[in-house]
């Protein structure tokens, strides 16, 4: 129902407050060690320092928020929902990703448990015309809810997941992506290991914040499309 009343609002004209309201849920599990860890707060930051993001996040009167996320009931808002209207504005939110101090340590991974946490954030939005729940890890769920039912309550809710697959050796983390987390809507940017981080985080967030009711889109480097919907 959210989604029609969004669209019928667009297309009869309404002005949308917010275009996009993004939360990046970041994996802080076990197999997270803390080198991994800053590799993917400093990458996060870069890639909030983009002009091309920024930008985007800035014309767009948009929203974004960060939550650490890790075993079942350890879901963290570590940056709450804010409203972005100037480069200032991003850059401050940038300094502080970098220095974000790490919410867990030594936990299971509960991907159904944040993607659960992540829809009930983001419907807190609600006068965001888009609501994109950006969840980056490098392997499956081992506790909580089961991922399926959880991308099926995003899916209801009109909450689109993506994913960012911290592939090691081969694409396991990808295929696992691909075929449980995101929604038909959603897709997979693939970083080839924690190195590939900064890359894959960028070219993500740049995709997200351009694709915006049916704007041009940055082509994807190592995008996996879902094949749904």
């Amino acid at each position: 129902m959210r989604a029609v009343f969004v669209a019928a609002a667009l297309w009869g004209g309404a002005a949308q407050a917010c275009e996009t309201a993004l939360l990046l849920a970041v994996d802080v599990s076990n197999s997270i060690d803390a080198g991994e860890y800053r590799i993917q707060t400093r990458g996060m930051a870069a890639a909030l320092r983009d002009g091309v993001v920024v930008d985007a996040m800035v014309q767009g009167d948009n929203a974004i928020a960060v939550m650490q996320w890790s075993g079942t009931g350890m879901q963290e808002m570590t940056i709450p929902w804010r409203r972005i209207n100037s480069p200032a504005e991003m850059e401050g939110l940038a300094a502080e990703v970098e220095g974000m101090r790490r919410a867990y340590i030594g936990a299971n991974t509960a991907i159904g448990e944040a993607v659960r946490r992540g829809v009930t954030e983001l419907l807190s939005q609600s006068d965001c015309a888009r609501l994109i729940l950006d969840v980056s890890g490098d392997g499956p769920d081992n506790a909580g809810t089961r991922i399926d039912d959880a991308r099926w309550q995003a899916t209801r809710a009109g909450v689109t997941v993506n994913g960012l697959a911290i592939d090691g050796l081969g694409a396991a983390t990808t295929a696992y992506y691909e075929r449980r987390l995101v929604t038909p809507d959603g897709f997979v940017e693939t970083a080839k290991g924690f190195t590939d981080f900064p890359r894959a985080i960028r070219v993500k967030i740049r995709r997200e914040v351009s694709r915006i009711m049916g704007r041009g889109v940055m082509p994807p480097s190592h995008a996996v499309a879902t094949g749904r919907g």
